[in-house]
């Protein structure tokens, strides 16, 4: 028999799908959409922002491939999966941040929130998500300052911190979040970067638009009908292109683990999403709150999942004794 029809005759146990993905193609896809946001900061932030990004996948292949040598595993670091985390985790930092943050920062997404579950595919919340909290909660000096683009000069005002105080900042424009000229986190700041990676993964059929667009969506419309400043125009383009939104909602939220399995749970993860993010920036003490919205409805994949999951056809359950 002809060699390309190996093993498709082969008896086996469901399911029958055959992909020529696996996880090292799909963390390559997703480095190359992150690859314009990388250009940009460095850019916008100078060579620090390579040197902190850089740093951060190092570390994160080296604690993955110290634990697995460790534990006498074999050791996975070419699936890219690790690198993907590091440089998450650098784009939720600022580039004025101490570079030693990023050796705790990095034991903790990937030995604790990753490994010590099993490693990948066993995760409950995404290592970049909780790794960034963690820094947050221990140093959270470390992530209040914040590099102008194309400047020196530092600033603890984002846009989006600037509308929490009801002021809307005239010194940024939409166009200037748009584009990337406000200062913020290294790979948070250009909208257009952000939405070419998205269109990347759409396209390479990595990721789907339900949870994307109903996180994002659900944002715009609050904040449009709830202005916390300015005009509903104005908040509305400050809420959705400034801040941590459409990387969490283009990069983290859409994590194979930690996300649901079928459309309908991924709009209702979506949604859940944006409704957490806009409570926190509106009655919490922090004008951001994506990672915290993302990290707690990981948490509730589980009970999505089987909430929509769909019936198997022909199956009776039972229960309490009875068929339904």
């Amino acid at each position: 028999m002809n060699n390309e029809y190996n093993g498709l005759l082969t008896l086996s146990p469901s399911p029958h799908l055959k992909s020529g993905d696996s996880i090292q193609t799909v963390m390559r896809d997703v480095l190359i959409a992150l690859a314009p946001a990388f250009v940009w900061s460095i850019v916008a932030f100078g060579v620090m922002a390579a040197v902190l990004t850089a740093l951060s996948v190092a570390l994160c292949v080296f604690f993955e491939a110290a634990y697995q040598l460790l534990t006498k595993q074999k050791v996975t670091v070419s699936d890219l999966s690790a690198a993907v985390t590091g440089v998450l985790l650098a784009f939720n930092l600022p580039s004025s941040c101490a570079w030693w943050v990023l050796i705790p920062g990095a034991f903790f997404a990937i030995v604790i929130v990753k490994q010590l579950f099993g490693g990948i595919g066993k995760n409950v919340v995404n290592p970049a998500i909780a790794a960034r909290i963690f820094i947050f909660v221990s140093w959270p000096s470390q992530l209040s300052v914040f590099k102008e683009p194309m400047s020196d000069a530092v600033s603890s005002a984002t846009p989006l911190a600037s509308a929490k105080t009801g002021i809307i900042s005239a010194e940024y424009s939409a166009l200037d979040s748009f584009l990337g000229f406000i200062p913020g986190c290294i790979g948070e700041v250009s909208a257009l970067c952000l939405l070419l990676g998205f269109a990347y993964l759409l396209v390479r059929r990595v990721i789907s638009w339900h949870i994307p667009a109903a996180f994002v969506g659900t944002v715009a419309l609050i904040s449009f009908i709830f202005p916390q400043a300015g005009s509903r125009t104005e908040y509305l383009a400050v809420s959705v292109l400034s801040g941590g939104l459409l990387l969490g909602a283009v990069f983290m939220a859409t994590d194979y683990v930690t996300s649901p399995v079928t459309s309908g749970g991924k709009l209702i993860f979506g949604v859940g999403c944006g409704l957490l993010t806009v409570m926190i920036r509106f009655f919490g003490a922090y004008p951001e709150g994506v990672s915290f919205a993302i990290m707690i409805m990981n948490l509730l994949v589980w009970y999505i999942d089987r909430l929509t999951a769909p019936r198997p056809f022909g199956r009776i359950r039972e229960r309490r004794g009875k068929k339904e």
